[in-house]
């Protein structure tokens, strides 16, 4: 079987790129797209031997990489973003053949924000200094010193993107990188790793592993030479991988999902709450950040329903390669499983469906909204993933914050109100590392990213992603302590 394979006239390698060389494996594993569930191809599928030999050779590769220059470490991510730019139709078509995102909106941003994130960590790095200050007459120096090499973990929704929310810092921090894009979609973590090599990046600097989960996800994360370590995904999971990196005390970096909250006050502008609303459906409701709990003043609840239903229903669910689609397929056969457990079991204990509910042929489910939810139930606590909403109803300012604190995360919160003074004093109460006020998925990477409670440890973006990969050291210098000879 050829190690090479073409989708949508793309070729894509299927090895593993591993000290500036690719790397096949006795084992592979099939790649199918959400699309239509065809086999793109057989990827190889790592082991804890290409785990370590990823690891080895970042090891080596890191000395050289962290004493390169920073403005040369900056010229190189600038190549890799000219790299993407090039390459924005064929990384756009691929990743939407192989995790069923929407095509229209990797070719106008998903793709392009990738190229940005290499740019703009490349030149935060040049400006990335902390003031000398004294302390009785003493110097102290800050410095930032390359960490080492560092195991990144990526999830399925939107895999370059998020990952590359990872290598870019990592790498302008001068670390050397492991990655490990989820299995689910790994086509476009081998197209970077080729653009990378293209634009001179040093062999072993950028390494791509791919495998199942903890059959390589164990020894990556558990390897004493790991520096770093970063993970978007599951909880479930990053207990996991913490518990695997604690004998060696790795730092973690860990952005774990959520069951965010929208809430709706009666003074908000109906047409942009509803917009708001409707917004949590796209990627097929698979996006961390979703609000997918809508809590509604009493007042205007049941305006904002029917008019959210009928914004619903006029959205087009079908192949993403389509302009036209506003909805594609869940990713997997399992995820769509998941999804539909979840509000068959809420219907079961006494939700009642507004809109949807119900599988479409292949890997495709309504868009659903379920009211007379619990707020203790599972529907209300647990993240589905999936285009599924719930709608609660609310009294009192008081409520609407209990109501939107009331899970065990804390990712995002968003909030459509009309009074800035309430704004104000509702966001400050609110339990999240984001709150959208009148808006959604606004992003800017110099600013803090993460989560509360169990939505995550650790923050990225800016300056918070250099303090995570790099080793703070202070130099503390004593005044006129120097004996001069010659």
């Amino acid at each position: 079987m050829s190690d090479l394979i073409t989708v949508a006239g793309v070729s894509v390698d299927t090895r593993h790129w591993i000290g500036g060389r690719r790397v096949a494996s006795a084992d592979t594993f099939a790649d199918l797209s959400p699309i239509d569930e065809s086999v793109l191809g057989e990827i190889a599928r790592g082991t804890p031997v290409e785990a370590a030999a990823a690891v080895a050779a970042a090891k080596a590769a890191f000395p050289g990489w962290a004493a390169t220059p920073r403005a040369e470490r900056a010229r190189i991510l600038h190549a890799i973003a000219d790299g993407v730019e090039k390459r924005i139709e064929e990384l756009a078509i691929v990743e939407t053949t192989d995790n069923g995102a929407l095509l229209r909106s990797h070719r106008r941003g998903v793709m392009p924000r990738v190229a940005h994130n290499f740019r703009f960590f490349a030149d935060w790095l040049l400006r990335l200094d902390h003031e000398d200050f004294e302390t009785r007459g003493h110097t102290n120096h800050v410095s930032w010193d390359p960490a080492g090499p560092s195991v990144l973990i990526t999830p399925w929704n939107a895999p370059l993107m998020l990952a590359t929310w990872k290598v870019a810092p990592a790498l302008a921090a001068g670390n050397t990188v492991i990655l490990k894009p989820a299995e689910w979609s790994p086509l476009t973590a081998s197209l970077l790793a080729d653009i990378a090599a293209q634009a001179g990046l040093p062999a072993g600097v950028l390494n791509v592993v791919q495998g199942y989960g903890a059959e390589i996800g164990d020894a990556l994360t558990s390897h004493p030479d790991a520096r770093r370590i970063s993970f978007t995904g599951s909880v479930p999971t990053a207990r996991r991988i913490a518990a695997s990196a604690a004998p060696n005390l790795t730092p973690l970096s860990l952005e774990l999902g959520g069951k965010s909250p929208l809430l709706v006050f009666a003074d908000a502008d109906m047409d942009l709450a509803v917009d708001l609303a409707v917004e949590q459906y796209d990627n097929a409701g698979q996006v961390c950040l979703a609000a997918t709990r809508i809590l509604v003043e009493e007042p205007v609840a049941e305006e904002f329903t029917r008019r959210f239903v009928e914004k619903t229903a006029r959205l087009k669910q079908g192949d993403p390669r389509e302009e036209a689609t506003d909805i594609g397929p869940s990713i997997h056969s399992r995820q769509l499983e998941k999804i539909d457990g979840f509000v068959r079991r809420a219907v079961e204990t006494g939700a009642r469906v507004v809109i949807g509910g119900y599988r479409k042929e292949g890997q495709y489910y309504a868009p659903t909204l379920l009211t007379d939810v619990a707020q203790d139930s599972e529907i209300v606590q647990e993240e589905v993933f999936g285009p599924v909403l719930t709608l609660q109803t609310f009294a009192t300012e008081e409520e609407a914050v209990h109501l939107a604190n009331g899970t065990r995360f804390g990712l995002a919160a968003t909030l459509a109100t009309g009074d800035h003074e309430r704004a104000e004093r509702v966001s400050a109460q609110l339990v999240a590392g984001t709150v959208w006020v009148n808006c959604f998925f606004v992003r800017d990477l110099q600013a803090p990213f993460g989560g509360s409670r169990l939505s995550g440890v650790g923050r990225e973006g800016g300056t918070w992603s250099f303090d995570f990969y790099c080793d703070l050291k202070n130099t503390v210098t004593a005044p006129n302590g120097w004996n001069n000879h010659g």
